[in-house]
């Protein structure tokens, strides 16, 4: 039994020290993640009918709503992290430590400018806006969800900034780190919703701040934390910020910039179609839909999220055997994947019903399926799509996103107003549209690392 147990142990130990380098720190930062991102799911399950108990279905579609919809500020980061994640990852890998904190440095300084500028402009714009009108909702809220909007205004603006920290350790090739700052955010957000449902009466304000102000604090202690450590070298500093490395950041930015627009577009304005169409009603129940079959892509990102800054490493190494071997892998990975979302589709009323109590939502079967379709297919795009950003080819990506944020909304809204669809148009319209992932990807991952083709367009 002794010797049974000893090389299990070996094998174990094998598994996480042998091989390359950068193949071992992946699988580190996977199992840790896996931990991680479990306690993570395991919160995020955990709080939605804490929020319903706390707040009614209709009061929770509207903290949806407001949320997804502010969540369009997401356009003036102008690809800034997304560059850097790429910049810091490609000088770290030359070992230039005074160019990867330059990077650094100008992301913070500007993201922090913009974003200081864009809270003060929307604060301003909020007190203009009819929150009756737009959400469909009673007059007597108006008040109440105009200081919804200011405190998600004010989360998502400094989250932005302070989120930078995420970055840098996902380029650094430790997303497992990135995930605990996520993950502590969503536990001290779920103890205070915990602590509002037993000491006070249901409130959308008190819900919100419960929401923002934990992953904010939790994010500002982080900075503090790493740039005093292990990241020392790295701290930002005003002195460093530069307009020309700006531009450098931006000259590949500005393509995750335009992508970020297209995946606000078709995701984004799902609950804000759907409470102008239906009811904030209707937004909790494709929210709950959505959130429980995207449990699995939660798990399998946490697997994926090495490839992304593993690749810049390997191909600017010159690695490229390297991306082919992992790729493999994880196309064999996501088959136990596909199949468990099919038993998940299967007992999905059984769920809802257990997770949040008998009758509180009634989802329609076809959402169910269509969501399990929606993450399916994406689970499978993300891979590809990981490796090709992880080399800055994006050309291809770029325009055809443009594309099918217009086209997802003439599906969605000629499937509305024309065909009496329910919130069934939105998901339709997000899997028609993602043909870039599924199709076109692999691909170009085809031309670039099996065929080897010469021509530039699939480099770009």
């Amino acid at each position: 039994m002794a010797s049974v147990t000893a090389r299990l142990c070996g094998l174990v130990r094998d598994f996480f020290l042998k091989g390359e380098e950068r193949s071992v720190l992946a699988k580190k930062n996977i199992i840790a993640s896996f931990l991680i991102k479990g306690c993570s799911i395991a919160i995020s399950l955990v709080v939605v009918p804490l929020a319903l108990n706390y707040v009614n279905p209709s009061q929770y579609g509207i903290w949806l709503t407001l949320s997804s919809m502010v969540a369009w500020i997401s356009f003036f980061d102008i690809g800034f992290t997304q560059g850097l994640r790429n910049k810091f990852a490609e000088a770290k890998a030359r070992g230039d430590i005074h160019l990867a904190r330059v990077f650094v440095s100008t992301t913070y300084y500007y993201l922090g400018a913009i974003f200081i500028i864009i809270w003060i402009v929307l604060l301003i714009v909020n007190s203009f806006i009819s929150w009756t009108k737009l959400l469909n909702i009673p007059a007597e809220q108006e008040i109440q969800v105009s200081m919804l909007a200011v405190i998600i205004l004010t989360y998502f603006s400094f989250q932005f900034v302070f989120r930078i920290i995420n970055t840098i350790l996902t380029a650094d090739q430790k997303p497992a780190k990135a995930s605990f700052i996520d993950m502590l955010g969503q536990l001290i957000a779920l103890i205070l919703i915990f602590l509002l449902s037993k000491f006070t009466k249901g409130s959308l304000i008190y819900l919100g701040l419960a929401y923002s102000v934990a992953p904010v604090a939790v994010l500002i202690f982080a900075n503090l934390f790493f740039f005093k450590t292990k990241y020392r070298e790295y701290a930002p500093s005003i002195k460093l910020a530069k307009r020309e490395y700006a531009k450098d950041i931006m000259t590949l930015g500005i393509k995750f910039f335009v992508l970020q627009i297209a995946n606000v577009i078709q995701y984004q304005t799902a609950s804000f179609i759907i409470a102008y169409y239906f009811d904030t009603t209707q937004v909790t129940n494709y929210n709950i839909a959505y959130k429980y079959f995207s449990v699995l892509q939660m798990v399998f990102m946490i697997a994926i999220s090495p490839l992304w800054s593993g690749t810049t490493d390997a191909y600017n190494s010159g690695d490229l055997g390297w991306i082919k071997k992992v790729v493999k892998k994880y196309l064999i990975f996501l088959v136990p994947f596909i199949l468990g979302g099919g038993i998940m589709l299967v007992f999905a009323d059984l769920v809802y019903d257990f997770w949040l109590g008998r009758d509180v939502v009634k989802i329609r079967f076809s959402i169910s399926l269509l969501c399990y379709l929606f993450f399916s297919t994406g689970m499978f795009a993300s891979i590809f799509v990981a490796v090709l950003n992880g080399i800055g080819a994006l050309k291809i990506q770029f325009y055809t996103s443009m594309i099918a944020s217009v086209v997802y909304l003439f599906i969605v809204l000629v499937l509305i107003r024309k065909y009496n669809f329910g919130i069934e148009a939105v998901l339709i319209g997000s899997i028609v549209t993602n043909v870039y992932g599924y199709f076109l990807a692999p691909m170009q991952y085809y031309h670039v690392f099996i065929k080897k083709s010469s021509s530039k367009i699939w480099y770009a």
